[in-house]
């Protein structure tokens, strides 16, 4: 005989555990709240319930708009997301409000794929399952029986439209995002990638298919084109130059690093090997002869200088940097439009 005391336990679990729930992920007591926590709690094997489990791994609290991206409604206001205090540049914090979009758009886009294979499955199961009963017309039940069936797999129907809707929706999206990613990972004037760029490359470098070498470029006497031409002009040589060492260096990934510098991260070629591309790069640009585009006047010779030096293992990328840096201005040291490698 089952306890009469069980069912009412059971109970007051499930109402504990969603107050629990309310509770961790700071949200009221309201109605709307109340149904998407027993909606996550009653059902732990839901997709619902995977996918809140999947952002709150570690113990991380729903945000506002990880309960509506799963369907649910924040009333008043809750929870409250943290306002960021740290003083990050706006390009960073565009870059990373990128990036997080971009995991919770790829989690919403599975959900609704895992949605539509589920629907998909059933609606088909249902339709077979009408084919047989009409089949069977000694059922009778037989008319009220075919009337619900059809009537849910219409409704089954128009599911899978929405959702087949929806995924191309989210796919579009996900399209947009992965170019304003690249976008905050290249930089406008040049159209190289940026120092995001080569700090996320250095740093998921695979170790075991080097050697890698990072070479510093910088263009020589830079100053005196702006002077001379104006930034207008600079600008262009700028991009010419950057444009230059890419297509020369490639595929190895060249960035501008800043101002007038550019970095390339050199992967499987020796110290010897790379300095000698570098140094062949170098005589490609000084050869070169730039005249302003507006009055076709010569800009006269313009050349760069590099410091190259191979990369250690487990080494930092301000460690690299800061060693090619130095390497560079023993360049310009030594006159510029040359390579100084160690």
């Amino acid at each position: 005989m089952q306890d009469a005391h069980a069912a009412p336990v059971r109970t007051e679990r499930l109402f504990a555990r969603i107050g629990a729930f309310l509770d961790t992920h700071h949200l009221s007591p309201d109605p709307a709240h109340y149904c998407f926590a027993f909606a996550v709690i009653s059902a732990p094997d839901s997709l619902l319930a995977r996918r809140v489990a999947e952002l709150t791994q570690g113990g991380v609290r729903l945000k506002r708009s990880d309960i509506e991206m799963l369907g649910g409604r924040v009333v008043g206001g809750a929870p409250i997301e943290p306002q960021r205090t740290d003083a990050v540049p706006i390009d960073e914090r565009a870059a990373d409000l990128v990036e997080e979009t971009q995991q919770q758009v790829d989690g919403f886009a599975q959900m609704v794929r895992d949605m539509q294979a589920e629907t998909e499955g059933f609606g088909r199961d249902l339709e077979q399952s009408a084919a047989a009963i009409f089949r069977v017309p000694q059922i009778a039940e037989i008319d009220a029986i075919a009337s619900i069936t059809t009537t849910m797999i219409g409704r089954i129907r128009d599911s899978e439209v929405r959702l087949a809707q929806a995924t191309a929706e989210t796919d579009a999206l996900r399209a947009k995002l992965a170019e304003a990613r690249d976008t905050a990972r290249r930089d406008t004037l040049t159209g190289l990638p940026n120092r995001r760029a080569f700090d996320e490359a250095f740093a998921e470098r695979d170790v075991d298919a080097g050697p890698y070498c990072l070479a510093v470029c910088d263009i020589d006497r830079f100053k005196r084109i702006n002077d001379e031409f104006g930034h207008g002009v600079g600008d262009r040589v700028l991009s010419a130059i950057g444009q230059a060492i890419a297509a020369e260096c490639a595929p190895h990934l060249v960035v501008r690093h800043g101002g007038e510098e550019f970095a390339v991260l050199l992967r499987g070629l020796s110290l010897v090997e790379a300095a000698e591309l570098l140094d062949g790069v170098r005589a490609t640009v000084a050869a070169k002869r730039f005249r302003n585009r507006e009055s076709d006047a010569p800009l006269g010779q313009i050349t760069f200088s590099a410091g190259i030096t191979a990369i250690h293992a487990n080494e930092t990328a301000e460690s690299a940097c800061a060693r090619a840096d130095r390497l560079l201005y023993a360049a310009k040291d030594q006159g510029r439009d040359r390579v100084s490698a160690a």
